[in-house]
């Protein structure tokens, strides 16, 4: 008997779950529901959503290529600023971008640069458009603009102050060349 009433219990068991459910709704409560969903906009498309995620990633990675190190910085603070002549009557003009410490805008006829600092293993100071090509080299007695893409000079032998100083205190006491013999 016991037996029995088991097997009754586990044969109406499912049928007790599915009493237990929700009452069916109404005719008019249904329609209502349906509305709503069409009302409702349709889910995101994975293609957007792919599109949002790699804005999202581009807007990352350009915020982080943004940032400059420490030694970026420094190299900054020897950048030479202010319109310096330069070989056949040509002027550079060197600014600071206010907006982004360490950053430059580098003018001049027929081309303008926003540059950053990029560290070296000589010292030198440089300063690349990586988007432009150009490359500033700044060394003790002189500045030149490149430009990688052309392979040319655009600028040679501009001077700051400072520089023109150096050149001068070189041109008195040339330094020791390296292919002379030491005396």
């Amino acid at each position: 008997m016991k037996l029995f009433a088991v097997s009754a219990l586990m044969l109406l068991a499912p049928a007790i779950a599915l009493a237990q459910q929700t009452p069916a709704k109404p005719a008019a409560a249904k329609t209502a529901a349906k509305k709503a969903a069409v009302a409702k906009a349709p889910p995101a498309s994975s293609r957007t959503q792919t599109r949002s995620s790699t804005g999202q990633v581009a807007a990352g990675t350009a915020a982080a290529d943004a940032a400059l190190t420490p030694e970026e910085l420094a190299i900054a603070e020897r950048v030479h600023v202010g319109r310096m002549p330069c070989e056949l009557g040509a002027f550079v003009t060197v600014t600071a971008d206010a907006a982004s410490p360490g950053r430059f805008h580098v003018e001049g006829k027929g081309f303008k640069y926003y540059m950053s600092p990029v560290a070296t293993t000589t010292g030198t100071v440089r300063l690349e458009d990586a988007k432009g090509g150009a490359v500033w080299l700044q060394i003790a007695n002189k500045s030149m603009l490149m430009n990688q893409k052309l392979g040319q000079r655009l600028a040679d032998e501009c001077m700051s102050p400072e520089q023109t100083l150096v050149a001068e205190a070189i041109k008195k006491n040339p330094p020791v060349s390296v292919l002379e013999p030491l005396k």
